[in-house]
């Protein structure tokens, strides 16, 4: 009877744990969140704005800075010094650091990905790596489209599509 109650003890504190960790891992150091915004179509599929959010309170991306892959093969256009101001992107690339609170974006051309809502194909699998730093991202979902404002208010621009995945701290490497 006593080795019973042993067990049942032993099987509520390893359960109470395994609750504990997943709700610190996903309330409590919050997450990053990609937004893949469809922004325009192109004969043999899309241009997508592609931001990384950095909602965590207290945790950094420090320099070399971010990854993060998914089962295409990417082209990354960014705004390198000298680009004209109509090709630039807010907040691209700033050296792969992201701080809490900030954010992180660039363009991406995918071909063969569908060029309309009906045919568009969802990235899958992503990955989001940082300098010793592991998340594990969930699945891609579809959300509203994104509403851009004009830096005067006065206009707005939606995506055509937006969708969204977030990813949580999982380890440190």
């Amino acid at each position: 009877m006593e080795s019973l109650l042993s067990a049942v003890i032993v099987l509520l504190l390893v359960s109470f744990s395994c609750f504990t960790s997943s709700e610190a891992l996903t309330s409590n150091n919050g997450n990053i969140t990609i937004k893949w915004d469809i922004m325009s179509w192109t004969p043999d599929g899309y241009g997508a704005l592609v931001t990384a959010y950095n909602y965590q309170n207290h945790r950094s991306i420090p320099s070399p800075g971010w990854k993060m892959s998914w089962r295409w093969t990417k082209k990354v256009i960014d705004s390198l010094p000298g680009v004209p101001y109509t090709q630039q992107i807010a907040n691209c690339c700033r050296g792969g650091v992201l701080k809490p609170g900030s954010e992180s974006a660039f363009l991406i051309s995918v071909g063969k990905g569908g060029n309309s809502v009906q045919t568009v194909r969802m990235p899958a699998n992503f990955l989001f790596t940082a300098p010793k730093q592991q998340y594990v991202c969930g699945p891609t979902k579809n959300v509203r489209p994104t509403v851009f404002m004009s830096p005067d208010t006065k206009r707005s621009t939606s995506a055509f599509m937006t969708w969204k995945i977030v990813c949580v701290f999982n380890k440190a490497t």
